[in-house]
């Protein structure tokens, strides 16, 4: 009986096992899954804090690679995997204090406009000279994303991760948009470069005008770039000042730090003294101005008398304008603001900040976000309100534009305060909240290409750090470590002229959007004519 069943039931198991065949086909297509993921892993890994700015080529040669020729459907897929290989470790700073499942909803999000961007880039891809259309489809991806929703979060613009590299002073041509758009435009050229000259050893002939606009994709960016660098420079045009930065340190990392206000004040305090004293002994050169981080003061000194005597005294001691960093409190609305601070007549000027942080700041969709977990929304008991004019302080004569923290990432809150007269910029900042983690860097790179986009020295004073002082080629000349008190102090120019990146704003990007609408345009008008035909 054993012997018949075996051999009933072989025939069976045979039956079922697959093939070598078919396990073969099954596993060549996750190849592209799997590339699609690994090559979006590689855009992360050209971000700061490494140095690695141009392993961004490879990777974008990859997920043309990938994308190329394929249907919609596919093309999602891939698009998709490919922002989750990227954003996934490009934003885990986002958990830090409030755990994984903020982070993934937000990254999962985030992917959804990558991957509609995979799809773009698929049908534009049967085009000529399809890289310039589908870099141009990328860069509408992130004007998108820095737009929508609640606001936009443009972190992860392809610019941001390219403050070491070639192609940094096409910054100053057309801001991020541009700089972008030729990172993206080399690699995808690159792969196509690959493509074809496989093409060529397997049927020994070349197509001119495809090779011809495969190398331009590669060459016209390289060469716009070294192009570019005549406008990149550090002198100075209205003089220059001696500005402080200070960076006071927070008693202890975490949300937790903002229950200690009186300490973090008082370490801002701490540390300007010191610098006075340092002044007094002819260590250093007294300063022009001075520059606090932003939440230097989560006292209102506008309602906390000894907030106020605290900052003043500071302000005398040093005996220069500060610009604080304060949460206050207006007729009920709760701001974000920067104080010029004079040591004569005490708050002057005031910056609100405009472009404040959903979930961070103020809280979307309260009721549904606290029926998941209440004590997200108890962390943020009242939303900020939004500021609503550009903050450019007049300091000892100095123009210094402002963009608070977040506003860094946004085009247009760094661009008008150039437009309103800056002379330099300063992105107070807190960053005290996200720990260790990359975050920071991310940030100071950000900085880096806003000092090339509008040649400007930059400052960057936070909360914990790191601190730095930028000159306008985007070249850091000092910084702090992390979560450490701490001054900079250094002579910076002052600079008036405007670069073409500040002179035509939104214009670049409007530009490479309406390429990218024409390029899918095209596509799914050659693709309807062919149906009709095959239809036909």
């Amino acid at each position: 009986m054993t012997v018949t069943a075996t051999s009933v039931d072989q025939p069976d198991r045979l039956r079922t096992s697959p093939a070598p065949g078919a396990w073969r086909r099954r596993l060549q297509r996750l190849v592209p899954a799997l590339a699609s993921a690994l090559c979006g892993v590689l855009l992360y890994v050209s971000f700061p804090p490494r140095p690695l700015w141009w392993l961004a080529l490879p990777a974008f040669a990859g997920f043309g690679w990938v994308l190329r020729g394929r249907g919609w459907k596919a093309a999602l897929g891939l698009g998709y995997l490919f922002g989750l290989g990227f954003l996934l470790p490009l934003l885990v700073w986002t958990g830090v204090e409030v755990g994984y499942l903020p982070w993934v909803a937000l990254v999962a999000v985030e992917a959804v406009f990558v991957a509609l961007v995979g799809v773009g880039v698929a049908a534009v891809s049967r085009l000529p000279a399809w890289p310039v259309w589908a870099a141009a489809v990328w860069i509408t991806g992130e004007a998108v994303r820095a737009r929508m929703p609640f606001g936009g979060f443009p972190w992860g613009k392809i610019a941001f991760g390219q403050a070491d590299g070639i192609f940094l002073p096409l910054a100053a041509v057309g801001g991020t948009p541009v700089l972008g758009f030729a990172v993206v435009l080399c690699g995808f050229g690159l792969y196509e470069a690959g493509r074809l000259l496989a093409e060529r050893r397997r049927s020994r002939t070349v197509r001119r005008a495809a090779a011809a606009a495969a190398l331009l994709s590669v060459a016209v960016p390289v060469a716009g770039a070294f192009a570019a660098r005549g406008l990149v420079s550090d002198k100075a045009e209205d003089g220059t000042r001696t500005v402080a930065v200070i960076q006071g340190n927070v008693p202890r990392e975490g949300l937790e730090f903002s229950a200690q206000r009186r300490a973090v004040l008082d370490r801002h305090v701490k540390e300007t003294l010191k610098l006075a004293a340092d002044v007094r002994a002819g260590k250093v050169p007294k300063p022009d101005l001075v520059l606090w981080p932003e939440n230097s003061s989560d006292l209102d000194p506008y309602h906390d008398p000894d907030a106020a005597a605290v900052i003043d005294e500071a302000s005398q001691a040093i005996g220069v304008p500060i610009s604080v960093g304060a949460v206050v409190d207006k007729d009920g609305k709760q701001l974000n603001e920067q104080i010029l601070w004079d040591p004569a007549k005490g708050p002057t000027q005031t910056y609100d900040k405009r472009q404040i942080q959903p979930f961070g700041e103020y809280m979307p969709l309260r009721g549904f976000v606290g029926a998941i977990n209440k004590d997200w929304t108890t962390m943020l008991r009242q939303d900020f309100s939004r500021g609503t004019k550009p903050g450019v302080f007049d300091m000892d004569g100095a123009k210094v534009g402002l963009a608070t923290c977040y506003e860094a990432a946004f085009d247009w809150d760094v661009r008008d305060t150039v437009t309103h007269g800056a002379e330099m910029i300063s992105v107070p900042s807190n960053n005290a909240t996200f720990d260790r983690s990359e975050m920071t860097y991310q940030q100071l790179a950000m900085s880096r290409i806003r000092a090339v986009e509008h040649s400007r020295t930059v400052t960057v004073p936070v909360t914990s750090g790191v601190s730095a002082i930028i000159m306008p080629d985007g070249k850091i000349t000092q910084r702090t470590g992390m979560f450490v008190p701490a001054y900079l102090e250094q002579k910076v120019p002052l600079r008036t002229s405007t670069t073409p990146a500040t002179d035509l704003g939104i214009l670049p990007e409007t530009a490479l959007v309406l390429v990218a609408a024409g390029g899918i345009g095209w596509a799914v008008g050659s693709g309807l004519r062919a149906r009709r035909a095959g239809a036909a």
